[in-house]
């Protein structure tokens, strides 16, 4: 089995992108762990309980992986003014289950030419999946900190399949953000801050942190600055040059569904909710969450407080 005819599947499967990495500890691990001694993971314990080793290496997944197939589906999604109150990568179907079934697909059709053993992971796994894509040639890591590929951009879900076959590794792409810091300069609550020499991303400012990931009320001083959002945030990506050209999907399941004015997002009733979110991401921040964060983008709109464009 050859690289090239991974590849290859990974495109008949539904992958715009595909490269291969070693399945070895990624410098970038201690990165990582000083982003969380740094308490930027916020809240989010997943990241920071005894998961957080098993990033390490990932051969704690699969102790005979040798390779690392990563792959990128592209989510992006014609947007209108009133879409942007979800972030798009939330508009269709939960993306776990596309990405997953897709990767289930490609493990079939190579199973079929040779035998191995694998483990496919979709963002849920203790892996760090930014820093193997980069590895295998899908794109940079950029200020804001999405994977940005050339010439395609940054809206992509990424997947991996562990496997025990022994594939030649993909070369990582350079840099290519240079001087620009248009997300930097966009962000309404300063999320992305100096590290080094670089920058690293503080969730606990980021909007799509504040109103998926975090349980409880809102800091007010970060509030003012979601504006109308009330799921996610996509203004790094939207400013992003590298986004100026970015393809749209042609995965129906990701098709954009109307979101109801907020007026009527206020008054759903829990069980209402739960129906409305089923099968979609939107169902992360919960029903409390939820009507807190469109609260505040309500309160936001009365007070004229909208987040940056």
């Amino acid at each position: 089995m050859t690289a090239g005819t991974v590849k290859r599947i990974a495109g008949e499967c539904g992958f715009e992108l595909c490269g291969v990495a070693r399945a070895e500890p990624a410098e970038d691990f201690t990165r990582f762990e000083r982003w969380l001694q740094r308490g930027m993971a916020g809240e989010m314990g997943y990241l920071t309980d005894r998961r957080a080793d098993l990033r390490r290496d990932p051969r704690e997944l699969l102790p005979s992986a040798k390779t690392l197939i990563c792959v990128g589906k592209l989510y992006n999604t014609a947007v209108e003014d009133s879409g942007r109150a979800v972030s798009r990568y939330a508009w269709g179907k939960d993306y776990h289950d596309v990405v997953r079934r897709g990767l289930e697909q490609m493990v079939e059709k190579l199973k079929s030419i040779q035998p191995f053993d694998w483990k496919i992971c979709v963002d849920t796994a203790p892996l760090l999946e930014r820093s193997y894509a980069r590895l295998a040639g899908l794109g940079w890591i950029g200020k804001n900190t999405c994977l940005i590929n050339e010439p395609l951009g940054s809206w992509f879900f990424l997947g991996e399949i562990l496997t025990s076959l022994d594939l030649a590794p993909d070369v990582p792409p350079p840099d290519r953000c240079g001087t620009c810091t248009r997300c930097i300069d966009a962000c309404p609550t300063q999320a992305i801050v100096p590290e080094g020499n670089g920058f690293t991303l503080d969730s606990r400012r980021c909007i799509a942190y504040l109103t998926i990931e975090l349980r409880g009320p809102i800091p007010e001083d970060l509030a003012s600055g979601m504006g109308g959002r009330v799921f996610g945030c996509d203004i790094c990506q939207e400013v992003c040059p590298w986004n100026s050209r970015a393809p749209l999907t042609q995965e129906a399941d990701f098709e954009r569904r109307e979101l109801p004015p907020l007026e009527e997002l206020a008054e759903m009733s829990e069980e209402e909710y739960r129906e409305f979110v089923r099968g979609t991401p939107l169902a992360r921040p919960k029903y409390a969450g939820f009507i807190r964060n469109v609260k505040i983008a309500l309160g936001n709109r009365h007070t004229g407080s909208p987040a940056k464009e």
